[in-house]
């Protein structure tokens, strides 16, 4: 057996599983070079929620925080979350401001591009893998990992060949809701493997405490790459810590040839950043508690706050039990798609409509409608047409692709934030964060002047926000 390789996540996923990816380029510059000796198979340090949190909460240029850590780490290969046709925004984005976006990821240091779909839609990976492997980048292509009747082994090795098909030199299984268990995971790398001929990678998040078990059960039914976190960073609703896994495989024929001396100095480090956030209450010890709710309800940790939160502004705490017997039945009518981001936002706030309202379906959310139209993409299930059609009315359902709807937009919005733009990147900020790009680039252009950025708003009329 071959050593098992390590994705460190410290750097974006476990920080935005644990304090809402706030930690700043500033926290992690000290301790880059001595993560950069440490031999990772890929640092993860780009994508999901990094970008957006750089431009709304911390006023740093994504790009330059790319840049800036490629110069820091140049002998470990950087790689990014990328939402497939959405990137890392909230819409579908046509083809060539997706090329383009890629390009530039890779450009600024990108190595790998972890690229995934909410509904397993192979239809909105395929721009983006071909993007990826013209810059002579890895598109590793990331199965969403869900429960469900339809989502069997047999599912799982069909997407995955097709992603193989589709151009993908590596395949993640990625649990983001910590819904799997050690023995089926052994099951479902063991299945995954005998299908394709490209290296497994496994993501799981610590949650409902089998992270750890899930791992090694993976490694041992030949999971290539393992996920892990540094651990002041790591369990709760993060990920197994990356101490640990290296000393439990340590001397085995699965070693990581990683050094723990080198990972507890590192260790040290994030133990002060840690204080920090606790100190600060940006880490809310609960946290990292374990918490096997996802496992009973099969609905991700933050889905169920999100839920109970919802119905706590409606006055109607009591009723999470009836919601969280609704949430399988809008699931299952809107063709049972994996609950992750967005499509797990978009059925738990139809189940709640549903239920405080009295009468399924009496109030339908624009999300949860366009989901039935197909403006998503293609449900792992087909959805019934009479219910599509109580739903979204006359309106015509989508069943191509739906970025093939949209028009080239690159051009356009250039010229809509040509006022702004200080680097060619700066148009893919925009046209992913729109008004809060606009609100980073004009703080930068205050700064650069020596202009109090309130005070520059407050005399335009314009207020920060």
């Amino acid at each position: 057996m071959a050593k098992v390789k390590v994705t460190e996540t410290v750097l974006r996923d476990a920080h935005q599983s644990l304090i809402a990816t706030r930690m700043t380029l500033d926290e992690m510059l000290p301790i880059l070079g001595k993560m950069d000796k440490v031999g990772y198979y890929s640092a993860e340090v780009w994508g999901g929620a990094t970008f957006d949190s750089c431009l709304r909460f911390l006023n740093e240029d994504p790009w330059e925080r790319l840049r800036v850590i490629r110069r820091e780490m140049p002998n470990t290969k950087l790689q990014m979350l990328f939402r497939g046709q959405n990137m890392l925004g909230y819409r579908h984005y046509a083809d060539d401001v997706l090329e383009y976006f890629v390009q530039k990821s890779i450009a600024n240091g990108i190595d790998i591009i972890r690229i995934f779909d909410a509904l397993n839609d192979i239809r909105n990976l395929e721009t983006a893998i071909k993007a990826a492997k013209k810059e002579k980048a890895h598109a590793q292509v990331a199965i969403s990992y869900t429960l469900g009747d339809v989502f069997t082994d047999e599912y799982y090795v069909n997407y995955a060949k097709q992603c193989a098909n589709a151009g993908a030199d590596s395949i993640c299984i990625k649990d983001m809701a910590a819904l799997l268990t050690p023995y089926k995971t052994a099951e479902l790398v063991k299945a995954i493997k005998s299908a394709v001929d490209i290296p497994v990678q496994l993501h799981t998040h610590y949650t409902s405490g089998l992270a750890s078990m899930c791992l090694l059960k993976g490694i041992e039914a030949g999971a290539d790459i393992i996920d892990t976190a540094m651990s002041p960073l790591a369990l709760g609703t993060s990920h197994a810590p990356t101490e640990s896994m290296v000393a439990a495989l340590q001397g085995t024929e699965h070693d990581t040839g990683l050094d723990l001396v080198l990972l507890n100095e590192i260790r040290d480090y994030f133990m002060t950043l840690r204080a920090k956030y606790i100190k600060s209450g940006l880490l809310d010890p609960k946290m990292l508690a374990t918490d096997a709710n996802a496992l009973i309800y099969q609905v991700p940790g933050g889905m169920l706050s999100n839920l109970l939160s919802q119905l706590k502004q409606a006055g109607k705490a009591d009723q999470l039990t009836e919601v969280l017997k609704e949430v399988p039945r809008v699931r299952s009518d809107a063709g049972m798609p994996p609950l992750v981001t967005p499509t797990s936002q978009i059925v738990g706030t139809q189940a709640v409509f549903n239920v405080i309202t009295g009468q399924r379906y009496k109030m339908v959310t624009k999300e949860f409608k366009g989901l039935v139209r197909g403006e998503y993409g293609k449900t792992p299930v087909k959805i019934d047409p009479k219910f599509r059609k109580q739903i979204i009315g006359d309106e015509k359902p989508i069943d191509c692709r739906p970025a093939d709807l949209l028009e080239p937009e690159l051009e356009k919005l250039r010229a809509e934030c040509a006022d702004w733009t200080e680097q060619e990147e700066d148009v893919l900020s925009y046209a992913q964060f729109g008004q809060v790009a606009v609100k980073f680039f004009e703080n930068r252009r205050n700064k650069k002047f020596g202009i109090d950025s309130a005070h520059a708003n407050a005399t335009k009329g314009v207020h920060p926000v």
